[in-house]
């Protein structure tokens, strides 16, 4: 039944398209609408002023092919590819590409607690019985208890190891839940072999440990005697006891044995100690235990374990708060333990809230959203809580990052905008995740962040850099039309300036290191074209610049003829085109400040797109693309000097924007 719980959970929870996958879907549609348009117009100009129909057709097909980017799709593919190999470099799985570019425009983190933002060691360090409470050796700040020799004692040995799944196996490996291994390690350090009480009373019973009873119990056969332990969450224990164990005597669980463990219970969480409860329950030798039978309990005592925060992790949540990320923690624990861990590293501020899974299941949708941006601890939470959390953020519009490492995490992995399953998690919970953090390390999940942001801002830079020399192009054959000028490029040119600049360039723009203070930008909006204002200006100014180069290169060469003024156009274009690509590197620094040898790739397609331009100059090559044999070194020095002055213009231009 639980199990099915899980798989509607998870039919329920909707894929969704990443933030760049809705952009490029809804600007293709328009691109392709305005390039046909475009297309038909100068088609019908050529036509109404008696150029060949057929020649007019294929001109104005060339002029679509020049200026759509076809080379989009695979540079989106490749960047996206890199940063794929970039984050397995960093410890972090992607399974599904587009996750890289999505946890860029990520606004919202939930993460578990223990793992992800502690180091996932737990150690005992204090131990409580009613009116029997002892403390000696001292780690790592904390006073251990030693072991004495009572009831008590015996029981809470015998609960921490019976009732427990954990193990080290004879290579000293640990195998088994974190919390479970700390209470076999504390046994160890009393000089108790839990091996030799395991064989000797054996387990014949069990009801294992869920989320949502966070109770486990088991059945073994102690002496004369059957008895079930029980452990789990103190406050869940405390209300499934009638009596409590008193100086090794049972006693009623009454009023004031109550308030004193509610008290230690609640001075530990403070102290950010995870709190476990443990209890017995005397049954029939032939007891077959079931979730019913997890009541009238006697109360043995509590043990308390802390998990340090990664030391790391103090930094990445501070650079997630600078960048405008909501970082959001969800656990299990206490809601006093995870609040003192959530202040320590820096998540939950003075006027933050925090819910249990209890309270947020009396808030309806309409309450949770008023105060959802003020939560910033979840505790003791189910799998419906946590697919809940995502749905809330979701209908603010906000990208939400969820992690999970069980089964039950899957539906909310599943429903977020990017699923972060952990390496030690589960299968089910990584064939759910877009991404599994190897280390399951939260401050990797920030340098996810940043590659994303980067990968981002270098599709645009792509993006900029196409469609700037695309315009540039146009601009150039616009004003021949109207003009009553000689069409500037033939379709043959055309083409091999589609294919020679439209490429390597972008692809080395793809591939640029971050930018400096990309993690102190805003988190952008999610539903911000891709083509904003200030990248459609840019585009703009920098396709104008290109197309005046242009225009002014056709009109020296016509004053030889109009054969010479088609080649320099063709070859201005290229070479702006192409010259293009290291203003485009920055948006903030200009080419000289950030160093030409900072982007390799950049230097090796410009090389490779200035030879493949030479070689159309080459004798035997001039016919093919129209270039008359008038076209000497001195034209080729003109073309190379508009080329230059346009990308210098694209550096003024960048400066007068910083400034």
């Amino acid at each position: 039944t639980e199990v099915g719980k899980i798989a509607d959970l998870l039919d329920n929870a909707e894929g969704k398209q990443t933030p760049l996958q809705q952009k490029l879907d809804e600007f293709s549609k328009k691109l392709g609408i305005g390039i046909c348009l475009l297309s038909a117009m100068i088609f019908a100009v050529q036509v109404i002023r008696g150029g060949d129909l057929a020649s007019s057709f294929m001109f104005a097909i060339a002029i679509a092919v020049a200026a759509i980017p076809e080379a989009l799709s695979s540079i989106v593919t490749i960047v996206l590819a890199v940063g794929t190999n970039t984050m397995a470099k960093k410890q972090a799985i992607v399974r599904k590409l587009p996750a890289v570019e999505t946890l860029g425009s990520t606004s919202v983190i939930c993460t578990d607690k223990t793992g992800t933002l502690t180091q996932n060691k737990m150690t005992v360090v204090e131990v409580y019985t009613y009116e029997n409470l002892s403390l000696a050796d001292n780690v790592d700040g904390h006073e251990i208890a030693i072991t004495r020799s009572s009831i008590q004692d015996r029981y809470l040995n015998l609960a921490s190891i019976l009732c427990n799944d954990s193990d080290v196996n004879n290579d000293g490996i640990e195998i088994g839940d974190p919390t479970e291994i700390a209470l076999i390690n504390y046994a160890a350090l009393n000089k108790i072999d839990y091996k030799i009480l395991r064989d000797k009373y054996i387990r014949i019973g069990e009801i294992p440990f869920d989320s949502d009873r966070k109770l486990m119990s088991t059945v073994n056969k102690v002496d004369d005697e059957t008895i079930m332990f029980t452990k789990g969450a103190p406050d869940v224990i405390f209300s499934r006891c009638k009596y409590a164990l008193s100086n090794g005597e049972v006693v009623e669980f009454d009023d004031e044995i109550l308030r004193e463990y509610k008290q230690i219970n609640e001075d530990f969480s403070n102290q950010a100690l995870r709190v476990l409860a443990f209890a017995t329950k005397k049954v029939e030798d032939d007891f077959i235990p079931s979730i019913e039978d997890e009541n009238e309990l006697t109360l043995i005592g509590l043990m308390a374990m802390i998990d340090p925060p990664r030391e790391e992790v103090y930094d990445a949540v501070k650079n997630a708060k600078n960048s405008g990320i909501k970082t959001i923690m969800i656990t299990g624990d206490h809601k006093t333990t995870a609040m003192a861990i959530a202040k320590d590293i820096g998540i939950m501020e003075s006027d933050d809230l925090a819910l249990t899974g209890a309270e947020l299941d009396e808030l309806s949708d309409s309450k949770l959203d008023k105060i959802l941006e003020k939560v910033s601890v979840y505790a003791r939470v189910s799998p419906e809580n946590k697919i809940r959390i995502v749905r809330a953020w979701q209908r603010k519009d906000k990208v939400c990052a969820m992690t999970g490492d069980g089964v039950n995490d899957a539906p909310a992995l599943k429903q977020a905008d990017i699923g972060i399953g952990m390496g030690s998690g589960t299968e089910v919970a990584k064939d759910s995740s877009d991404m599994v953090l190897m280390d399951d390390n939260f401050a990797t999940i920030v340098k996810a962040v940043e590659s994303g942001r980067t990968i981002y801002d270098n599709i645009k830079k792509s993006i900029t850099y196409l469609f700037s020399g695309n315009l540039g192009g146009i601009i150039a054959i616009v004003f021949a039309l109207f003009a009553n000028l000689p069409n500037p490029f033939t379709t043959i040119q055309l083409l091999f300036i589609n294919l020679v600049t439209d490429s390597l360039p972008a692809i080395a723009l793809g591939l640029e290191k971050p930018e400096k203070g990309v993690m102190n930008m805003p988190v952008r909006d999610s539903k911000e074209s891709i083509l904003d204002k200030e990248t459609l200006k840019t585009i703009g100014i920098r396709g104008s610049i290109i197309g005046i180069v242009t225009i002014i290169a056709q009109y020296i060469g016509m004053k030889s003829s109009p054969e010479l003024g088609c080649a320099m156009a063709f070859l201005t274009l290229t070479l702006s085109r192409i010259l293009q690509t290291f203003p485009s590197r920055s948006n903030t620094q200009t080419a000289l400040k950030l160093g030409f040898n900072t982007n390799k790739y950049a230097l090796g397609a410009v090389g490779v797109c200035l030879v493949m331009l030479f070689t159309t100059l080459l004798p035997f090559m001039r016919g093919i693309f129209a270039i008359p044999v008038s076209f000497g070194l001195d034209s080729f020095v003109i073309c190379a000097v508009l080329a230059l002055i346009s990308s210098l213009m694209m550096e003024v231009v960048k400066l007068i924007k910083i400034k």
